[in-house]
Parts: structure tokens; sequence; C-alpha cells
């Protein structure tokens, strides 16, 4: 899933094609690793968990851009534009989060559960 909206974000608004995608996928990859160790009842663990993957998608997306792209490198507005955007992903996981908990479980349910109709068989 990461792939995929990562490669939706490159086409509606990056330069470079391929980057959002991979970093994305990377971290749903980590993602789902920690799903088998972490809870997602507690949201503590949640919301640390989407600060860490701001962390990691801009820091990336900026080091890629200044080493291909040749952009200037200027650390301290990159650790503003990150601090800002770590707080606003945090705020908005505190608002999302219950209702995305909400889908998930729906999600997950239609998933794990067979839909076998007994009567057929």
């Amino acid at each position: 899933m990461g792939g995929i909206f990562g490669f939706i974000i490159d086409i509606l608004g990056s330069k470079v094609i391929g980057i959002s995608a991979v970093t994305l996928g990377l971290i749903g990859f980590g993602g789902g690793y920690l799903e088998k160790n972490l809870s997602k009842d507690s949201k503590i663990t949640v919301i640390l968990l989407v600060m860490g993957a701001t962390i990691i998608y801009e820091t990336f997306v900026y080091v890629y851009k200044s080493i291909v792209l040749t952009s200037n490198v200027e650390i301290m507005l990159f650790i503003q534009k990150l601090l800002i955007e770590i707080i606003y992903n945090a705020v908005l996981t505190i608002i999302l989060y219950p209702l995305m908990q909400k889908f998930g479980y729906k999600i997950e349910d239609i998933f794990k559960n067979p839909q076998i109709l007994t009567r057929y068989f």
C-alpha cells in the first residue's frame, strides 16, 4: 500500500517519480514487521510510529533531493520543516486514528475470517 500511494504522490506532485514510492514502501514493510510486535490499541505507540515514519520519509527525500537534484543544503530550514510536519502528523493521528482503527478492524475481519457458506458443502 505504501508503494502504491507513494507512486500516486510522485505522479501528482513530484519532479522525480519513484522516490516516494520506494520510501513509503519501505516504511510500510517496516510497519508490517512491527505490527506483530507492537499493540495497535496503544495510541502513544501509534503516534510514536507516525512520528518516526515522518522523520524517515522526510529525511530520505531531503537527502535524495540534495544529492540527485543538487539542491541547496539548508539544515536549519529542513529541521524547522520536519518539526512542523511531525507535530502536524501527530495531531492528525490523534484526531483520525479512532476512525482508521475501526475501519482497519473491519477490513481485517473480512480478510482473516473465511466467508464460507457451509450449506453448499
